[in-house]
């Protein structure tokens, strides 16, 4: 299993019992080593009951958590902070004590409105900090102006009659927020409408940044949904989003 692993000191963890036999040092797990992932959400039928699917398919089934009150929805993705406590699982690729959960706005590929593009989904800049595709959504991390007095609203946009037939946008409407500070989000949009059987689909993202357009080029192969190279598990540096985009 590759993890990028964040070393993370925090006294509930290291109060935290093991609750597996498996569950010890000599096999390379440790309660005092924390793992911070992208992830899907999967809810079980059995709800409350969920798994997480990592970028490349990677599954963790959550045998404890610190959040039990967390409620899972279909197509979701999130950020989570977790600890290993065994390998292969009851069909599972891993047993994990489930630390935190915070949630990533998730949506589908917005639709092209033409002429009112640019007043309903807007035209504020963005820095593309980091942009990859995992588990069959594009995950866009991205630093904005923030003012504190509304959400803004962000959307992948499909270009009708673009240069290619996989042409988009990313857009950014501030509503007219005052910058005062400059901030960071992540987002996930749904790639599944987009599949065609048997082929792999060469996206080109177009962002209007502070120093003019730039274009972003991702492959999207639905069969293997880890298919930008070092697409999985990074570390991101976002600071808490979840109530600033919409």
């Amino acid at each position: 299993m590759k993890l990028i692993r964040l070393i993370y000191v925090c006294a509930g963890v290291l109060a935290a019992s093991c609750v597996f036999n498996s569950c010890n040092d000599s096999e390379g797990y440790s309660l005092d080593n924390v793992w911070y992932s992208m992830a899907t959400v999967v809810p079980s039928d059995d709800s409350p009951a969920y798994h997480l699917r990592l970028d490349r398919g990677t599954t963790l089934w959550p045998a404890a958590s610190s959040i039990p009150w967390y409620a899972p929805t279909e197509k979701h993705r999130a950020l989570v902070y977790y600890t290993v406590l065994s390998d292969a699982f009851q069909g599972y690729d891993h047993a994990v004590k489930v630390l935190d959960i915070r949630d990533v706005l998730t949506k589908p590929v917005a639709g092209d409105r033409g002429g009112e593009n640019d007043s309903y989904y807007g035209t504020d800049p963005v820095r593309i900090l980091d942009l990859w595709i995992g588990d069959g959504y594009l995950n866009v991390e991205f630093g904005f102006g923030y003012g504190g007095n509304v959400r803004h609203f962000i959307n992948l946009v499909k270009r009708e009659g673009g240069d290619t037939p996989s042409c988009f946008e990313f857009r950014h409407n501030a509503y007219g927020d005052n910058v005062h500070v400059q901030s960071k989000g992540i987002v996930s949009f749904d790639l599944s409408s987009l599949e065609v059987e048997g082929e792999d689909l060469q996206l080109v993202i177009r962002a209007k940044t502070p120093e003019g357009e730039k274009d972003y080029t991702v492959t999207y192969r639905p069969e293997s949904s880890g298919s930008v190279a070092g697409s999985v598990e990074r570390t991101l540096s976002g600071n808490d989003f979840t109530d600033k985009l919409e």
